[in-house]
Protein backbone atom coordinates (compact mmCIF):
# COMPACT_ATOMS: atom_id res chain seq x y z
CA UNK A 1 0.00 0.00 0.00
CA UNK A 2 3.17 2.29 -0.39
CA UNK A 3 3.45 5.14 -2.69
CA UNK A 4 5.41 4.96 -5.65
CA UNK A 5 8.53 6.94 -4.34
CA UNK A 6 7.53 7.11 -1.25
CA UNK A 7 9.80 6.47 1.91
CA UNK A 8 9.33 4.28 4.39
CA UNK A 9 8.37 5.58 8.12
CA UNK A 10 11.33 5.38 10.60
CA UNK A 11 11.55 6.17 14.18
CA UNK A 12 12.97 9.08 13.87
CA UNK A 13 10.30 10.64 11.34
CA UNK A 14 7.52 9.35 13.92
CA UNK A 15 9.12 11.29 16.79
CA UNK A 16 9.78 14.28 14.89
CA UNK A 17 5.59 14.29 13.86
CA UNK A 18 5.10 13.53 17.29
CA UNK A 19 7.01 16.43 18.31
CA UNK A 20 5.46 18.89 15.84
CA UNK A 21 2.09 17.33 16.73
CA UNK A 22 2.67 17.97 20.70
CA UNK A 23 4.11 21.27 20.42
CA UNK A 24 1.12 22.97 18.24
CA UNK A 25 3.58 23.10 14.81
CA UNK A 26 1.80 20.43 12.94
CA UNK A 27 -1.99 21.98 12.56
CA UNK A 28 -3.43 19.37 9.81
CA UNK A 29 -1.80 16.41 11.97
CA UNK A 30 -3.71 15.21 14.83
CA UNK A 31 -3.19 12.67 17.16
CA UNK A 32 -4.64 9.57 15.48
CA UNK A 33 -1.86 10.82 12.62
CA UNK A 34 0.81 10.26 15.01
CA UNK A 35 -0.15 6.77 16.19
CA UNK A 36 -0.16 5.68 12.43
CA UNK A 37 3.28 7.00 12.24
CA UNK A 38 4.50 5.20 15.50
CA UNK A 39 2.40 2.01 14.05
CA UNK A 40 4.17 2.58 10.90
CA UNK A 41 7.20 2.84 12.01
CA UNK A 42 7.28 0.10 14.24
CA UNK A 43 6.18 -2.52 11.08
CA UNK A 44 8.82 -0.86 9.05
CA UNK A 45 11.47 -1.21 11.55
CA UNK A 46 11.02 -5.28 11.89
CA UNK A 47 11.94 -5.82 8.44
Amino acid sequence: MSKKGSKPMTRDAARRIQSAVDSGRAVKANKGFKARAMSAAARNSKK
